[in-house]
């Protein structure tokens, strides 16, 4: 198990070398002279020359690499053109909403997603299946701005069940923030969880086809355990996959709902970056987002290696 670990954490370390690779060849080696952007349109020839050596834009590559991996490394991601602020104080500020949205979100579509799986592949075929599967392609179809605006007009307007509260940090009002994203984590979960629906009702299908479930059952265990013991612990690898990857891709992707509910969030820094042409910041945002996706691969090959001891080997 300590052997496996260290090699998947050896290779995501690889991974990320790539990509910070990529990323300064796509935005120092191939782009425009940064220095232009971060001096401003009115700069001298002077000023420019200046700015060029204090970013180290003189050297060459491979030292200006070395000082970019190195800066990296204590967690320096440069300075917005557009404000002059620290790209790592902008993302450390916007984070924390993100993750808010996705994580809590993540727990309500992947327990939807799994109950209704799990009841629509048992009762493959049957008047509640095919209600579940038209209601998952329902889901699928919505907007997610669709789904917030209306949740907003009926839970906050209408039936004030919810206060329409101004997010708040975790640490500042716990009780305001639990207030603030419940609606949200609801838009994002009912969007994916229709994803889920489907992903463990066609996973959990096949697997209880499969010889050692008929075995099982023919050896008089009862339907329940076969169901939740023998089946559904190998229909989750794909289910596991997908929400190891869907949890890092968005965290910078949840620009609708992070809008629709006043979330200063990722998505709403990162639209706002390509507006400006604001290459540090989405550098960072590219970095960061790339650090979350292989996180989220290293923990799903960690629920692998449980799920199926095969995977250690392997």
């Amino acid at each position: 198990m300590f052997r496996f670990l260290i090699r998947r954490i050896l290779f995501g370390i690889l991974v990320l070398w790539i990509v910070t690779l990529g990323v300064f060849i796509l935005f120092f080696a191939t782009s425009k002279d940064p220095a232009a952007r971060f001096a401003g349109k009115s700069a001298t020839p002077a000023t420019l020359a200046l700015v060029r050596h204090r970013l180290g834009l003189d050297d060459p590559l491979p030292v200006q690499y070395w000082h970019f991996l190195t800066r990296l490394l204590h967690g320096d991601l440069g300075y917005s053109f557009a404000t002059q602020a620290s790209v790592t104080s902008m993302i450390k500020q916007a984070l924390p909403a993100s993750l808010s949205l996705i994580l809590g979100a993540a727990v309500l579509w992947l327990a939807a997603g799994l109950v209704a799986g799990v009841i629509s592949a048992t009762r493959a075929r049957t008047l509640l299946d095919r209600g579940i599967t038209l209601s998952v392609l329902v889901g699928i179809s919505m907007p997610a701005f669709i789904v917030g605006m209306t949740l907003q007009y009926v839970l906050a307007v209408k039936l004030q069940i919810f206060p329409q509260t101004q997010y708040k940090p975790l640490g500042e009002n716990p009780v305001q923030w639990f207030e603030h994203m419940i609606m949200p984590w609801i838009t994002l979960a009912l969007l994916q969880s229709a994803i889920y629906t489907r992903l463990t009702r066609g996973s959990l299908l096949d697997v209880l086809g499969e010889d050692y479930i008929r075995t099982a059952r023919a050896k008089g265990l009862r339907e329940r355990r076969v169901i939740y013991r023998h089946g559904l612990r190998s229909a989750l690898t794909p289910v596991v996959t997908q929400a190891g990857v869907d949890i890092g891709v968005l965290i910078g992707g949840t620009l609708v709902t992070e809008t629709v509910f006043g979330l200063q969030g990722i998505g709403q820094m990162t639209v706002q970056s390509l507006t400006n042409g604001d290459l540090p910041v989405i550098m960072g945002v590219v970095l960061i987002a790339s650090f979350f996706v292989v996180l989220g691969n290293l923990v799903v090959d960690i629920v692998y290696s449980f799920l199926d001891p095969r995977v250690r080997l392997s």
